[in-house]
């Protein structure tokens, strides 16, 4: 299979195992039972809005099946050089924006960013503007709203 490294790391890998797990082994078995059911329950399948319902959450589930199977394929754990100095994935940065108070980020793979945890992806502009910076950096970030500039204070 081709395609670019997910990296994320061993807390990452385990929840995208978990979840995979839970879709292969619980949701399946509840959107079959929903859609049995449904068959069962309509005169017009083609009116049957439940059966509607229960087709298109099979696709999604399996459509993540098959997501999180190719991401799994290709992933690669991060493990953080604790001697480097530079921003790099798996380094918790804290930075400086302005007279605003420090904000602490790590910085992961697209696989497992979620800000509002402070996991920024390494693919975000966000992210990839910090990558190999140094504290004492100024970095320039553009965004929808404009461009802003914050410092780097700490790396670990």
């Amino acid at each position: 299979m081709t395609g670019k490294n997910v990296y994320i790391t061993a807390e990452g890998l385990k929840k995208l195992e978990g979840e995979l797990e839970h879709l292969c082994s619980v949701r399946r078995q509840e959107v079959a039972l929903r859609l049995r059911e449904a068959i069962q329950g309509g005169d017009e399948l083609i009116d049957n809005a439940e059966y509607e319902a229960a087709k298109n959450e099979q696709a999604f589930v399996e459509g993540r099946i098959i997501e999180l199977e190719r991401m799994l394929a290709r992933a690669q754990i991060i493990e953080r050089n604790k001697e480097s100095d530079s921003v790099e994935i798996g380094a918790t940065v804290t930075i400086k924006e302005g007279n605003k108070k420090p904000e602490t980020f790590t910085i992961v793979g697209a696989a497992e960013a979620n800000p509002k945890d402070g996991l920024i992806s390494n693919e975000s502009p966000f992210g990839s503007a910090l990558l190999d910076k140094k504290v004492g950096d100024t970095v320039d970030v553009e965004a929808p709203d404009g461009v802003f500039r914050f410092k780097v204070m700490k790396i670990k």
